[in-house]
């Protein structure tokens, strides 16, 4: 059967390849037979990429172990969840996953605009068939998961797709288990976010190559593709948050976020992403930035394939990357190429990206989404340089010199406080120019709002310069926002005499757009405030614990009670459990962990203790302990106090809430009986 699966590879790269000539070739001819053979050939190759990815996961679940990647990412005795997330525990098994995500979505947005723009779609399949063929190259020639265990007559065990001269198979009785840091739920579920938002880019862009190709550079093309980049920019905001909830609760630092090359890998297309998205409606509206959304597109789409370059091939360390492998060449080329492609296409069209109109004003809404786009790009840079500082330092100086949290802290902290300004300000502003009444009359409320936060804070006893500038922002720009409902709801009140629920829902469903952003925004505020609660506010200790021992952070006391082991299916687990009292009032128990897996012992994992709140959470963690069931068992531990920590994931969620309403599909009003009917035979007018 896994013979099958590496077949059905072979068939779906050689289809890919077909696939791109025809519909190339059909668009030169205008042969619509071609182009047609062309998007079909997009339905087939996901078929077989399909076929193979389900052998490979019916390898991993039925122990397969003569496959070299089911025998290195599993074992015999792995819960069968973290056996089915194995494929993307490696980079063979990732590559093809990742394969069969951009099969999906390329087959979707296939079948989704098949109807629309005859004239492009061949270039679209072309674009999408050349990213997938890619992905099949590295799968075939660079990491296979089909890659069969050989023992050569000198007794060496080698790793081949075909038997080698003289060997025999080899069948290890048992794998080497799954990293111990990847099982754990949210790594099931956080890479095939992130997966489906870098692969999700590819839609839009190959949207925008089409235009290019064909000169049609209208606001069409934009039009069509907002929601197929604003549903890849979620799931790369998903991914980002999953992603942090497991460092939160896996790695035990007590922070979500260490500004690590891979996780800089996801960061850096989220911000371009976010800066496309929002300047598309400057192109929609006023005709304005074509060159700058062409560029900004590109460089998202580039910059997944450039984070997933860093972190697959070796060139940066990381907690959580793939070692050093043949696909780091391939990468690198397929990057070159393209932008060397599509700077040409773009250079060759540039006379026909000219803008409609021109910035009229400072004060606009234009200028402010246009100053926002420039801070996410700047952040980008800042951002992009620090990851790969260390290979530049190793490159020029012979030394590997990091830039850590403190470099990308300092020097985008500031920076993402202007950007979360002007995310206030932009709707407060006219399009075209701001008459100094607009200017009073929507800036005053939120004004008022970020001045008061100061002495609020100040009395529930906030003393930090830092957090009262952070509390004044976010004040400034939530009660823009409540001030924008609030305008709304009672305009529609006015016009329709609608109850206020009533006028409320009607106003979001009919500006779903409009609205659906604004509560996007309300999620990014949740975020932001749980990072000023943990950047600012945290408090922190450490003890070494006898049985009975406390130790004391903040207002918070914990009593070590001894030390407990559970066997697993794979792994012993110790649990210290703690009891918790806050102002002397018991409050419960708390369960840090420690977890030591049979086949990497040597890879200890932390299970933090937590008790998240609205207000703060505590996070303990086990670091070490000695002579465990003994008279002198001893435990270290190290707590946290996370002020505002919970509102950063209910900020995830109010951001999907947000998404969900800007892109619902809008029903067309409903027909509305004529009060005469038109006679019998009469012709229409």
């Amino acid at each position: 059967m896994t013979d099958l699966g590496y077949i059905a590879l072979v068939l779906a790269f050689v289809l890919s390849l077909y696939g791109i000539a025809v519909s190339l070739l059909g668009a030169r001819r205008n042969v619509p037979e071609l182009v047609a053979s062309g998007r079909n050939a997009i339905y087939v190759v996901g078929g077989l990429v399909l076929i193979a990815t389900a052998l490979m996961w019916r390898a991993l679940l039925t122990n397969e172990f003569q496959l070299e990647f089911v025998a290195s990412h599993s074992e015999r005795n792995l819960p069968t969840l973290f056996k089915f997330s194995a494929l993307w525990g490696g980079q063979a098994g990732s590559l093809l996953f990742w394969t069969l995500l951009a099969c999906i979505m390329a087959a979707s947005a296939t079948w989704f605009f098949h109807k629309q723009n005859p004239s492009q779609k061949p270039y679209i399949n072309a674009v999408l068939l050349l990213y997938i063929g890619f992905f099949l190259s590295l799968v075939l020639f660079a990491e296979n998961p089909f890659a069969r265990l050989w023992q050569t007559s000198a007794g060496e065990v080698v790793t081949s797709v075909f038997q080698p001269a003289g060997a025999t198979a080899f069948i290890p009785t048992d794998g080497q288990g799954l990293n111990p840091q990847l099982q754990n739920y949210w790594m099931v579920i956080h890479p095939v976010s992130l997966y489906l938002g870098f692969v999700g880019m590819t839609v839009p862009f190959a949207f925008a190559v089409a235009a290019l190709v064909t000169g049609q550079l209208s606001n069409t093309w934009i039009k069509m593709i907002r929601k197929w980049a604003l549903v890849p920019w979620l799931f790369l905001a998903i991914g980002i948050l999953l992603g942090s909830q497991w460092a939160y609760i896996e790695l035990g630092w007590g922070g979500y976020w260490a500004w690590d090359p891979v996780e800089n890998a996801s960061f850096l297309p989220w911000l371009t992403a976010t800066a496309f998205i929002h300047s598309i409606m400057i192109q929609e509206r006023r005709g304005m930035l074509k060159v700058w959304n062409m560029v900004l597109i590109w460089l998202t789409w580039e910059l997944t394939l450039i984070g997933t370059f860093l972190t697959r091939s070796g060139v940066v360390q990381s907690v959580h990357s793939f070692a050093l492998s043949a696909v780091g060449p391939m990468f690198a080329i397929f990057i070159v190429l393209t932008m060397l492609g599509f700077l040409a296409l773009l250079a060759w069209r540039l006379p026909l990206l000219k803008s409609d109109n021109q910035l009229d004003a400072v004060l606009s809404r234009e200028t402010s989404f246009l100053t926002q786009n420039v801070i996410f790009v700047v952040i980008m840079a800042a951002t992009f340089l620090g990851t790969i500082f260390p290979s530049i330092s190793e490159l020029v100086m012979g030394d590997k010199i990091s830039l850590n949290a403190p470099y990308f802290n300092r020097v985008n902290g500031p920076i993402f406080l202007a950007l979360l300004l002007l995310m206030g300000a932009a709707p407060l502003l006219a399009w075209r120019r701001s008459a100094p009444e607009t200017l009073r009359r929507n800036f005053l409320m939120p004004i008022i709002a970020a001045l008061v936060s100061v002495p609020l804070t100040f009395a529930l006893g906030n003393r930090i310069v830092a957090g009262f500038i952070g509390f004044a922002a976010l004040a400034f720009v939530f009660s823009g926002i409540v001030q924008e409902y609030v305008r709304g709801v009672q305009a529609r009140r006015q016009a329709t005499g609608e109850a206020l629920p009533v006028a409320l829902a009607n106003l979001v469903r009919r500006n779903g757009r409009r609205y659906g952003g604004y509560v996007v925004h309300i999620g990014i505020l949740l975020i932001a405030l749980g990072i000023i609660g943990n950047e600012f506010y945290q408090s922190e200790g450490q003890a070494n614990l006898k049985v009975g021992e406390s130790v004391t952070v903040a207002n918070y006391t914990l009593t070590y009670t001894g030390l407990e082991a559970e066997q697993g299916p794979n792994y012993t687990e110790f649990l210290a459990p703690m009891e918790l009292t806050r102002n002397g009032n018991v409050i419960g128990q708390i369960l840090p962990r420690k977890t030591i897996y049979n086949k990497n012992q040597e890879q200890p994992m932390t299970e933090v203790g937590l008790r998240p709140g609205p207000v703060e959470d505590v996070y303990v963690v086990l670091a070490g302990f000695d002579n465990f069931g003994t008279a002198d068992e001893t435990a270290s531990f190290k707590v946290y106090v996370n002020p505002l920590m919970s509102w950063m994931w209910l900020g995830g969620l109010v951001m999907i809430l947000g998404v969900l309403l800007s892109s619902w599909p809008r029903r067309s009003p409903a027909a509305v009986e004529a009060a005469h009917r038109v006679p019998s035979g009469t012709q229409p007018i």
